[in-house]
């Protein structure tokens, strides 16, 4: 059985892909009794969290490193699909903002995929916690916005669109450092083609309304639903809230229609109107306005965003150290 399951969940293909003296996989294949023995047998004390898509582990391996083994709880195909996808994607990124995969284990119904451990939790969980203070500085928040995402369409060989960004695939290290997760659902897309036509994918209160609407996937829907999160980070209101009025249910709606009217105050933090000045917020919500365009072409690149974050970010920093020395 450990054998068919290893043949159906991708096992060989990966195994050329570590093999291929040209990849860039750094992926180890797990045997099953190695990740029973690191989790307890999956013990329900070293569980970090439930999702959609399965529950997360806490483990130590025999090396004492400590990881995260995600584990799904779904076993249809399209599952399956998501995870070998997710391997091969991961597989060929290094980078200081993507979670890294460490491996896999191919010889169960489900894939599991084993991940570094990162401390800090999800950015949803900081943002929208059950404590009423979030001291998060304006300064962090730009920086955090600003390396979320940026690698994803501009430093690996073909951009990959990760769509399914929110603020619970955005965790956070002990260092406050963003490691984007979750790319079950990301699509590579080659340089020759504007987009891709597939089945609509993401997250309600994320979604680019193009995309949902057209099913045409482009980098653009990944901008529109970073955005969002930027607004979560101006705001802290939850990008979809029933309990509100209907025209404010929304947070990507609300948001566009108070900067249109001028009422942005009303739904900006107060900590974050203090933080970053008139000027400055302004600068960073006429941008986010920009990505919240209904039409993908009438918003800016990811690399745009991010450059212009980082700009503020730096300009922000500066200000600051200059009152220090007055």
């Amino acid at each position: 059985m450990k054998a068919k399951f290893f043949q159906q969940n991708g096992g060989l293909f990966l195994q050329q892909q570590i093999l291929n003296q040209d990849s860039n996989a750094t992926v180890k294949i797990f045997s099953i009794e190695e990740l029973e023995k690191a989790t307890n047998n999956f013990n329900e004390s070293q569980i970090l969290g439930h999702g959609g898509y399965g529950t997360v582990f806490k483990d130590v391996l025999p090396s004492q490193k400590v990881v995260a083994i995600k584990k799904s709880k779904l076993v249809d195909e399209s599952q399956i699909e998501q995870f070998i996808n997710e391997i091969a994607i991961l597989s060929q990124i290094t980078h200081k903002n993507v979670v890294r995969l460490l491996g896999c284990c191919l010889e169960t119904q489900v894939p599991l995929l084993v991940y570094e451990f990162i401390s800090n939790g999800t950015l949803f969980n900081h943002i929208h916690g059950e404590s009423q203070v979030f001291l998060m500085p304006w300064e962090d928040r730009l920086r955090i916005a600003a390396e979320a995402l940026l690698y994803l369409h501009s430093a690996v060989s073909v951009p990959i669109i990760h769509r399914d960004v929110k603020s619970a695939n955005i965790l956070l290290d002990e260092n406050y450092i963003a490691k984007v997760s979750d790319f079950g659902a990301s699509r590579s897309v080659p340089f020759d083609q504007t987009h891709i036509t597939t089945l609509v994918q993401g997250t309600f209160g994320y979604l680019d309304p193009e995309y949902f609407h057209t099913s045409k996937l482009t980098e653009k829907s990944d901008v529109y639903s970073f955005v969002v999160v930027l607004v979560e980070l101006l705001t802290r209101e939850l990008p979809v809230f029933f309990a509100k009025p209907e025209d404010q249910r929304n947070l990507a709606f609300y948001f566009t229609s108070m900067f249109d009217e001028q009422c942005l105050l009303q739904l900006v933090e107060p900590q974050i109107v203090k933080e970053s000045g008139m000027e400055q917020l302004f600068v960073v919500a006429k941008l986010a306005r920009r990505c919240l365009n209904l039409k993908g072409e009438e918003r800016p690149s990811m690399k745009e965003v991010a450059m212009e974050l980082e700009r503020l970010r730096r300009f922000h920093k500066q200000q600051l150290a200059l009152q220090n020395l007055e």
